[in-house]
């Protein structure tokens, strides 16, 4: 005995709400894309300040100072690097030098002081202590340990165009969880 299956009524518009809803969102996809792209189109909301105001007012003028004085540099110059001569030696905070170290010899800032260094050349940063004076050298701003100008990528040229950052306090322990290395668990 040969059986044959079954077969079910085949209606035409069950063939017709596949294709309808895939269209339906598209088109609801399509459409938020353009509502998105007109709000992104007209620029940043900013509340409270008029938009066709020439004189910014006191709460702006106050924002755009603050955002200012986090982008400018505390200086830009030339950075040298010091390392085996003057390892070991004491240092003018009192601490043996240590040329491994992420260290930095400054003529003013205050002993203590944490300043990212920015190489200009290649834009790798380190942040580095001041626990020394110096540089010596007439027209340099900083001397960094072997260490800092070796992550810095110009140990082997000694001398670097560099930017200095002062590190807030509270910033330091999150600096130097980036810089530390991964480790792993067994």
């Amino acid at each position: 005995m040969l059986r044959t299956a079954r077969t079910l009524p085949v209606k035409e518009d069950d063939f017709d709400d596949g294709g309808y809803l895939m269209r339906r969102l598209i088109a609801q996809g399509l459409t938020f894309a353009f509502v998105v792209s007109l709000g992104a189109a007209q620029g940043p909301y900013r509340s409270g300040s008029n938009r066709n105001s020439a004189v910014p007012n006191a709460a702006e003028k106050s924002r755009i100072a603050f955002s200012a004085s986090l982008t400018r540099p505390y200086e830009v110059g030339t950075a040298s690097w010091y390392g085996e001569d003057f390892d070991g030696k004491p240092t003018a905070s009192g601490e043996p030098f240590n040329m491994y170290d992420f260290t930095a010899a400054h003529p003013t800032l205050p002993l203590g002081t944490f300043v990212k260094v920015t190489n200009l050349h290649n834009r790798r940063a380190v942040v580095v202590r001041i626990n020394d004076r110096g540089p010596i050298v007439p027209g340099r701003i900083i001397d960094v340990s072997y260490g800092a100008a070796k992550v810095l990528k110009f140990h082997t040229k000694g001398v670097q165009r560099v930017r200095l950052d002062i590190v807030p306090a509270r910033k330091v322990p999150a600096m130097f969880a980036m810089l530390d290395q991964p480790r792993l668990i067994p």
